[in-house]
């Protein structure tokens, strides 16, 4: 456990979320940030619904390269996405609490490679996302 960098991450996040309008569109908050980590949650809204009357994929992914963000970038070393997928396992609907958990698998000093499990308020795991990243030489606070 690394007190010092889990302050410093938290920092670095709450700085973050300030700038990011989307996610906070989206209606983000912050479960707990951890060195290399993230948890956050939000309620998917009516307005998030597509054509086929369930939540476009588009929600569910950005919710995750959210949680992604927050744990590559969290150590304040700039980092940028490489490659992201997603596998969607189960369909969203409104009103549904979205919870994404990014765990750190791989910290190199110029990638990173996290995994985010994204689930409901049922505890069903609806969709994985992997995520590489690219880290700059710049710090963000």
């Amino acid at each position: 456990m690394n007190v010092a960098g889990d302050i410093l991450a938290n920092k670095v996040v709450d700085d973050m979320l300030k700038k990011d309008l989307f996610s906070q569109w989206l209606g983000i908050s912050i479960i707990e940030i951890k060195e290399g980590c993230s948890k956050i949650k939000m309620t998917v809204r009516e307005e998030m619904i597509n054509g086929f009357g369930i939540v476009h994929g588009g929600i569910t992914f950005s919710l995750a390269d959210s949680a992604f963000a927050f744990a590559c970038n969290n150590r304040n070393v700039l980092s940028v996405a490489l490659d992201t997928s997603i596998n969607f396992l189960k369909p969203v609907q409104v009103n549904d609490i979205l919870t994404a958990e990014a765990n750190e698998l791989h910290n190199g000093r110029s990638t990173g490679l996290y995994h985010i499990n994204i689930t409901n308020q049922q505890n069903e795991t609806v969709a994985l996302f992997k995520g590489t990243c690219f880290r700059t030489s710049k710090s963000l606070i």
